[in-house]
């Protein structure tokens, strides 16, 4: 009988001893890192028996089997897979929900209205994200847009401009896939609303890459739309558009861009160059954002066919070739410090009418 008692005791504190074992491994906070902290990936699948194991390998947690415990205790909950960063100490119940919430570490990216997919790829590799050509290659594959635009050869104007939360190693075919998704969530809010009839019926791609030219043509919101409407007043006329980021983008292509336009470079051989060849460009020549397609879908309703830049940030608007050149001479005294315009010309000084000189002379004598 004292025997069984015995036995019975001894259970009753090893369970006691593991319950309080249990309790502390999953209350109290714990560190068995480093000071710079940790970062801990729990792969896709993982149970949470599996989690805890790496979790305590890294020093994240006291005990595997503490927070396989609490595990079971939350069975609706589970770990999300990703990569986790710890810089503190904290207690296995905190460590559970941070991963059962899914707080994986991410950092932010943005990728800026009119960036092209080169300049996208090149901001990745700067930021050690990804490298550029990894980029490049996913971004040159077309086929998850082909039921928006068909003959489109890469996905540049659809990689959307936002402020993306990427791991420290996204894959970049994810990270194209993100960006598209995106513009397809936009595309379907501005499609949504009704757009003036010349936007309507025209391919998305033309649209996009119009869009793309309204973009790269001016940074100021409000004259989205006067630009739109120069370019489909001249498209409508048959006048070449002149578009010179077309040709910065052409020679961007084949790495021929050293931050200058010439006018040897506006006769560049390339379809993307608007004053050898009419028409829009084959593609977009860069990424638009919302305002620069609603201007696309929607263009201002003028008689304006030039455009030249004042200065400061904006541009002169003109119907004719003279209003232009105008235009232009008002460009050039802005660059060279002096008015827009020259100052009116001094009044002529009147003549004494010749009567009045002779009759001066007739009382002298």
């Amino acid at each position: 009988m004292k025997v069984l008692i015995a036995i019975v005791l001894i259970l009753v504190l090893a369970a006691a001893g593991a319950g309080a074992y249990i309790w502390y491994g999953i209350q109290k906070p714990f560190q068995g890192f480093g000071s710079a902290g940790v970062f801990v990936t729990i792969p896709h699948g993982a149970s949470s028996r599996t989690a805890g194991r790496i979790l305590e390998k890294n020093g994240v947690i006291r005990s595997a089997i503490a927070f396989e415990v609490y595990a079971r205790r939350n069975p609706r909950r589970s770990p999300e897979a990703g990569e986790y960063f710890f810089d503190h100490a904290m207690s296995g119940k905190d460590v559970f929900w941070k991963l059962a919430h899914g707080e994986v570490y991410q950092l932010p990216f943005t990728v800026r209205e009119g960036e092209t997919m080169f300049d996208i790829a090149h901001n990745l590799e700067t930021a050690k994200f990804l490298p550029a050509g990894d980029f490049l290659r996913a971004a040159s594959d077309a086929s998850s847009i082909k039921d928006l635009a068909p003959y489109a050869k890469t996905l540049e104007g659809f990689l959307f401009p936002a402020t993306y939360q990427l791991p420290r190693h996204p894959v970049a075919t994810d990270l194209a896939a993100a960006m598209v998704q995106k513009f397809r969530e936009q595309w379907r809010a501005i499609s949504a609303s009704d757009p003036a009839p010349a936007g309507v019926g025209r391919p998305t791609l033309s649209t996009v890459t119009l869009a793309s030219l309204v973009e790269r043509e001016t940074p100021k919101p409000d004259e989205r739309p006067l630009v739109a409407g120069v370019f489909e007043n001249r498209l409508r006329k048959g006048v070449p558009l002149q578009c010179d980021p077309t040709v910065i983008y052409a020679l961007e292509q084949v790495g021929k861009y050293n931050g200058t336009l010439t006018g040897k470079d506006l006769h560049y051989d390339s379809p993307y160059n608007t004053y050898e060849h009419g028409g829009l460009p084959p593609g977009p020549i860069g990424n638009p954002g919302e305002v620069a397609l609603r201007a696309a879908l929607a263009p201002a309703q003028t008689d304006y066919l030039y455009f030249v830049a004042n200065t400061q940030g904006g541009h002169f608007f003109s119907a004719t070739l003279a209003e232009h050149n105008k235009n232009v001479n008002r460009y050039h005294r802005l660059l060279q410090g002096l008015p827009a315009d020259p100052p009116p010309a001094p009044p002529a000084k009147k003549r004494a009418p010749v009567r009045a000189k002779k009759k001066q002379q007739a009382k002298k004598r």
